[in-house]
């Protein structure tokens, strides 16, 4: 398995699952688009998290495998010229 995705992804997931508590905070949204969403019953609220955690996850995402990139290049390196550690007592 390259180890493009697999640790960075299973920490974001554990961090995903904590309890976080909600603060008020000001935000300046285009009006025509807040005219509408309102209109069409969406929860600005929720839609406004739901995207700026969204965001959060590709940036730690990104910046993780960016501080990483050396060692992945390496390790999938070694994966391609001598196969995945520990092959040859796998059992499936």
């Amino acid at each position: 398995m390259r180890m493009d995705n697999a640790l960075f992804i299973w920490r974001l997931e554990m961090q995903a699952h904590a309890v976080s508590s909600k603060k008020a905070t000001n935000l300046s949204l285009s009006a025509d688009v807040l005219v509408e969403a309102k209109r069409l019953g969406i929860n600005i609220s929720q839609a406004c998290d739901e995207f700026l955690r969204d965001l959060v996850r590709r940036e730690r995402a990104r910046r993780w495998k960016e501080e990483h990139a050396e060692f992945i290049q390496v390790y999938n390196r070694i994966v391609e010229t001598e196969g995945v550690p520990l092959a040859e007592w796998r059992s499936f």
